[in-house]
């Protein structure tokens, strides 16, 4: 199994639907934000390092499952892992939850693709890349 990592994400104002909660478009932003912050300070190759070397990842699913309901004021932790990789694709198991609780919140999986730049196209994931992942 890999490493499981967090980040603390603060709840915004703007993170707010019409019912009072967090829109669910904002977990989406909440899970993207946690791998980038641990990209750079539990991985050791942040998203800036991919983009020098004329790498990016795309989303190409994002599964979501509520249940419980983050509020303004709250702090979102949101923890990450890895479940497994192949060729282009990373695939990521995300929890969210509210800090200071143990309840799961939100959670889901995205998968991820490793695209070139320069072309668009799907491209494997080096092998220095898996190395770093395989924490």
């Amino acid at each position: 199994m890999h490493k499981i990592f967090e980040s603390e994400i603060a709840v915004r104002p703007d993170d707010i639907d019409v019912n009072q909660h967090v829109h669910f478009t904002k977990y989406l932003d909440f899970m993207l934000a946690a791998r980038y912050d641990q990209m750079k300070k539990d991985y050791k190759m942040s998203m800036e390092e991919f983009v020098n070397r004329g790498l990016n990842w795309f989303i190409k699913s994002f599964k979501v499952e509520y249940k419980r309901a983050l509020k303004m004021g709250d702090i979102a932790i949101v923890k990450t892992q890895i479940e497994s990789y192949n060729g282009a694709t990373v695939v990521v198991n995300y929890w969210i939850y509210k800090k200071g609780e143990t309840k799961i919140y939100v959670e889901g999986q995205a998968e991820f693709v490793l695209l070139s730049i320069q072309t668009g196209r799907p491209v494997r994931i080096p092998d220095d890349i898996l190395q770093i992942y395989s924490v």
